[in-house]
This record gives structure tokens, sequence and C-alpha cells, in this order.
């Protein structure tokens, strides 16, 4: 973009913001005031999701809500399954492709097959559906669910990415700002993602000045870090290691179709710097006439040792592909990520989400007590 072009469009684009945000100021003031209802369940929800459109990291952070609480609860994820070919409730199974449940579901029932996954595009209805289905429940967690006022969730998990401060952005469409920013007060934790490795004491008062945080709000800071990569495709033999690539010193061609590749490529960059990009739009649905193109694109790259890298979101809408040629295969892995707390606070947060939990099962004394109190 021609440095003035994104200001230019922000100004050209901001009287439509301003509509948009009246619309939606409206709408949130309907349901403060309680004039349109939330519905409440007398089993803990939480909910997370972000203020922006575009890349916070979410599935990551619900990875690692999953990590901390399967062991002891029955634990069912929620989210409305974005791009599915479906409209419906379904209960994924290990089958379910990323067409009948979208990708991130997919993905999160690939790697936790023990939890419960479903999508709605009503998220009442699928709460509804989840409690009669499976009596023993203990947490739902909606996914991508900030905005979805039409359920009261106990706990509300708000991302922020670090890159990308709310007061510096506008609201749709003269920027990415799905309400306004201080629309952040509906949030028991704020999440600031995608922090750089060692973040300065000053930079972390920078953020907590301009957040304006509510006595009740709790305030992390995770960065996101990548893992060993893994085949795409299920292949015989011992994949390659993350020393063993490095050693190739291959080149790398990149295939992402995900909100922000930028910070994909960070991962990348890692193994080589000799990339070819293949950038596709967010959620993107493979073609056969794409699969040519990668193909294509791979048998292009120069030298012996070539390899394609993908995201973990993209594995799982290729992976339907499984009669792309063996030596394609055996060279096309996924970068799996996960988060990390800065400043030594994962205990303090993962006791903050367990506590929240316990206490509000519904065999817990405190939630019996509670019922007691209200009748």
């Amino acid at each position: 973009m021609l440095p003035g072009t994104q200001n230019r469009w922000t100004i050209l684009l901001y009287p439509f913001s301003l509509v948009y945000g009246f619309i939606i100021y409206i709408r949130n003031f309907l349901f403060d005031y309680q004039i349109i209802e939330s519905k409440e369940f007398d089993i803990p929800i939480i909910s997370i999701g972000n203020i922006t459109v575009g890349g916070t990291g979410k599935t990551p952070h619900v990875e690692h809500l999953i990590r901390l609480l399967r062991e002891n609860f029955q634990i069912a994820t929620l989210s409305r399954g974005y791009r599915r070919k479906t409209r419906h409730f379904i209960l994924a199974s290990e089958n379910s492709t990323a067409a009948e449940i979208g990708d991130e579901p997919r993905q999160i029932k690939k790697k936790f097959p023990e939890i419960h996954v479903a999508v709605d595009r009503k998220r009442v209805h699928g709460i509804k559906k989840l409690a009669e289905n499976i009596p023993e429940l203990d947490v739902v967690i909606l996914d991508d669910a900030f905005q979805h006022r039409q359920v009261k969730a106990g706990l509300s998990i708000l991302l922020i990415d670090y890159n990308r401060p709310l007061s510096e952005d506008f609201l749709l469409p003269a920027g990415r700002l799905r309400e306004q920013s201080f629309e952040r007060r509906r949030a028991n934790i704020i999440l600031i993602t995608k922090c750089p490795d060692r973040l300065k004491p000053i930079e972390r008062r920078i953020v907590v000045k301009d957040l304006k945080l509510y006595p009740f709000q709790h305030l992390y800071f995770t960065k996101i870090k990548d893992d060993n990569p893994i085949p795409v495709f299920r292949i015989s033999g011992n994949p390659l290691t993350r020393e063993e690539i490095k050693k190739m010193k291959p080149q790398i061609m990149m295939v992402a179709g995900i909100a922000n590749p930028r910070s994909f490529k960070k991962f990348v960059r890692n193994y080589s710097t000799h990339i070819t990009e293949l950038i596709y739009p967010d959620h993107h649905d493979y073609k056969p006439r794409d699969i040519d193109h990668i193909i294509s694109a791979f048998h292009a790259l120069s030298g012996n040792e070539k390899i394609i890298f993908t995201t973990e979101k993209d594995a799982m809408r290729l992976q339907k592909y499984t009669d792309i040629d063996a030596v394609i295969k055996e060279k096309f892995y996924y970068i799996p990520i996960y988060i990390d707390f800065l400043n030594e606070d994962t205990d303090h947060f993962n006791h903050h989400i367990i506590s929240y939990v316990r206490d509000n099962k519904r065999n817990s004394i405190l939630f019996k007590r509670k019922n007691i109190n209200s009748t």
C-alpha cells in the first residue's frame, strides 16, 4: 500500500464507521439495560473472543483452556463454525470434516478427541443441545463470542493484539474494531496477545494506562510460540525433526490462508530465509485448482531440498486432498503454535479459570447455595 493510502481510505470510510458505531451502540444499550435479555445457564460458560477483526491468536488460547480443564472437567466448545457448508447444530466426531464443522472446530476435535466439540449458528440453542446430550457437562467454552450477548457468560475473556492497540484503531469499515473500544469493560479477563518475548516494564505500564482497567478486571500478557513441524498428511516413517529441517537449509514454500500471515512467516523464517509465499484469504476453501497451483509452485522452486509449510488451520482444509502425489505429501508440513504467559502469570491465570469452573459447576457447594438463595 502506498504511503498515505491507508489514511485516505480511513477518511473516506469514517462516515460509514459513524453509522455502524451508532447501530452497535444502540444494540449494546439494549443489552446493558436488559431491554433485550441475555440467557443465563446453570453451568459455567467461558466466553473467549476479540473486539477486532483479524487474528489475535484466539485458537491457541482456546486450546490452553482445554489443556487446563480437560483432566478434571467435562468440557464442550461451541462456535458457529465459520465458513462451514452446514447450518444446523452438529456435535463433532473425529471424522467430521472442515466443510461440516469449520477448520477451527475440526482442529480442536483432532487435537483433543476426548472433549465435546459442537457448532451452531445460534449459541443459546447450541448450549441447550449440549446440556441435553451431555448431562455430566461441567463447562462450555464459547469460541469467538465477545459480541454474542444473547448468552450471559459467567467469565468473559477478551483478546487484544499487542501490535494493534485499541486506542489507535477505528470502527469498521474505516478500521478493525467490531465495536467501540470502551466495550472492553464487559470483559472479566483481558489478554494482551502476540507480545514480544521480552516485554519491558515501561511497555507493560503503557498498556495498563491505555486500557484503564476496572477493579474487577484481570490483565495478562501472552506470546505465541511455535512447536515442531508435523506432516499435513499421515505418511509412513518418522517425520523430520526441527533440527533436521534446519540442517537441510531448504527452499520453503509458505502456504497460508489466515487473517495475519505475517505472524506465521516469523516462524517459517526460523528454518530458512529462502521463502516463496502463496497467500490466500482467511479461512480459504482450497479448490483443486489451488492444489494444482501449489504443486506447480513447489516444483518450480530451485534446489534439491524443498519443503512446504502451512498453518494448522490450513492443514485442516487441505487434508481432504488425499490423492496428492506422495512426493508432495512427504514435504508438506504444518507448524503448530501455542501460547506462553509473560511475567510468570501462568499459575495465577490457571487458578482463576479453575476456581471459576470448580465453584460454579452444578454439583459444587457454591452453586447449590446460590440456587437456594435465589429461590
